[in-house]
């Protein structure tokens, strides 16, 4: 049975929620709201699309006020739960309070995109290994760039340092950022993803992502679900484009960096890579992006 919040309990749980909703995830949310008989799974799916939305419904049903006995991954798992009625003031809660710019929602459309793209391609991913759980894959694909759109509402030179930093052949993604930012997207999104109480492993591999070629270097034989995952997001990205999308770049610097080794330590070779391109390429969803 769904446990209602009151709106004080919500507002202290929303505390540090700044990730902005996907403008047409919130229309098409308000329109399910006023259908006479909402329908949950279908508030449960939109929300699963956007990573604002799922990070702050993830933060209130694992807050002390739900008492669970493990953190929980299935946002229609928590909708159930909190309820529609708490779900709304949520989702309005954080619509009153992102008040983007037109040249802001133009640029956050990158990060939007390749975010949902990279989710749903990571599962395919997890599927084609036998990797368990898949929602973790999928959490690891929509939360692992939580922190760009945070350091885009930092830094107005945000999205240029972004293109420069995958330019460089011979330096993490990361470094670069550090070297004129004193910070990076790996970092805020570490910290952005812990307050919402995503599952840890998830949470350092978000940390990490940048730094993939350390992890699967011939030499590190390390064998656990985290260097999986990270291996998951890497050929997700790649094959989503990711380069070319937020990167603004034509080639994969980081995947050609340690592609090899991310294939061998998931046991797919190139085939397989054809073969989950192909279908990404036919679901229409990356299409768009080019």
């Amino acid at each position: 049975m769904a446990q209602p919040l009151t709106d004080q309990q919500i507002s202290d749980i929303m505390q540090g929620i700044r990730v902005p909703p996907q403008p047409q995830v919130l229309v098409d949310l308000q329109m399910e709201q006023m259908c006479p008989d909402p329908d949950p799974r279908s508030i449960a799916k939109l929300i699963s699309q956007d990573v604002g939305l799922t990070g702050a419904i993830l933060k209130v049903v694992n807050s002390a006020a739900y008492n669970l006995s493990a953190p929980s991954t299935s946002v229609e798992h928590a909708v159930n739960l909190i309820g529609i009625d708490s779900v709304i003031n949520v989702i309005n809660g954080l619509a009153i309070r992102s008040e983007l710019s037109d040249a802001n929602i133009v640029q956050l459309n990158r990060f939007w995109d390749t975010a949902t793209d990279i989710a749903n391609i990571s599962v395919d991913i997890a599927r084609t290994i036998n990797f368990e759980p898949t929602d973790w894959a999928y959490m690891l694909g929509l939360f692992h760039n939580c922190g760009i759109p945070l350091m885009m509402m930092r830094f107005d030179n945000y999205f240029d340092v972004m293109e420069e930093s995958y330019a460089h052949p011979d330096r993490r993604v990361v470094d670069t950022e550090n070297a004129i930012l004193n910070t990076n997207h790996a970092v805020i999104g570490y910290y952005t993803a812990k307050s919402w109480r995503v599952p840890k492993p998830i949470c350092d591999v978000i940390a990490e992502h940048h730094n993939a070629t350390h992890y699967f270097r011939p030499e590190n034989t390390s064998d656990d679900e985290r260097k999986t995952l990270l291996g998951i997001l890497k050929l997700a990205e790649h094959i989503c484009g990711n380069y070319r999308i937020l990167g603004q770049q034509d080639e994969d610097l980081e995947w050609q960096a340690s592609g090899s080794e991310i294939l061998a330590h998931l046991g797919l070779g190139e085939y397989d890579v054809e073969q989950l391109t192909l279908s990404y390429d036919e679901s229409g969803v990356g299409a768009q992006n080019y």
